[in-house]
């Protein structure tokens, strides 16, 4: 279960680099143009969203290279 938390969170985290790439690069914000601008509620789940699992992939940086991401 934990190797699935931690996927889905990198997933997730992936998905807000390529927003915030397109953001740098673009100046184009993917999520607010799907939700209707950056401050609709879409919008803002999406983005605290990605920042919750930020926060949960932090702890893969402490977690031993034997067990990190492996599929059980």
């Amino acid at each position: 279960m934990q190797g699935l938390l931690d996927r889905l969170a990198l997933i997730v985290l992936i998905i807000g680099g390529i927003n915030w790439g397109a953001v740098g690069i673009f100046q184009f914000d993917i999520v607010a143009s799907i939700f209707g601008g950056q401050n609709a509620i879409g919008s803002r789940i999406v983005y605290t969203l990605v920042t919750l699992c930020a926060i949960w992939c932090i702890s893969l940086l402490f977690k031993s290279e034997d067990n990190s991401l492996k599929t059980s």
